[in-house]
């Protein structure tokens, strides 16, 4: 039974809601580091982690399956100078920084990064 397994909606539809997070998946493996909304980044970190763990044994399935969230370019960039870093690595590999609330309209922000 599935009941409650959907996760967060962030006032989104569903077509949306894969939108955003594919782009601040995106945005993250091409910056390695991004400021959002607290919300946005916690919903984003197991994503981005698994794809992490996926890339570390980088086979043909794991790198289509990462092909499928992200582009080609940043595919190559998490199996070839990401995930070698993290090979003994068991988890964690992010940190969500907390900043406060923005001035306008008080959505509190973060950033989410990778762990060095």
């Amino acid at each position: 039974m599935r009941n409650l397994n959907k996760g967060k909606q962030l006032s989104l539809k569903k077509g949306p809601r894969i939108a955003l997070l594919k782009t601040l998946v995106n945005s993250f493996f091409l910056h390695e580091k991004i400021k959002t909304t607290e919300t946005r980044a916690k919903v984003a970190k197991p994503i981005i982690e698994k794809m992490i763990t996926r890339a570390k044994n980088p086979s043909v399935e794991n790198r289509r399956i990462l092909s499928k969230y992200v582009t080609k370019t940043i595919t190559k960039k998490i199996v070839d100078q990401i995930a070698p870093i993290y090979k003994e690595k068991q988890g964690g590999y992010t940190r969500i920084i907390k900043l406060g609330q923005r001035g306008s309209d008080g959505a509190k922000i973060a950033i989410i990064e990778l762990v060095k």
